[in-house]
């Protein structure tokens, strides 16, 4: 294989990662640290 394989081989790898650390962490931020979902959270002061 020629280094142009190797370095498309590592860009893919890198890539797939970059986009699942991504895609983790924006589904982690529609929670708080209690487990409950943010957007589906009443406002407490309209209780």
């Amino acid at each position: 294989m020629s280094f142009g394989d190797y370095v498309y081989i590592v860009a893919t790898l890198l890539f797939a990662y970059m986009t699942f650390v991504i895609v983790r962490n924006n589904f982690l931020s529609k929670f708080d640290e209690e487990g409950n979902r943010k957007d589906l959270k009443e406002d407490e002061e309209n209780s």
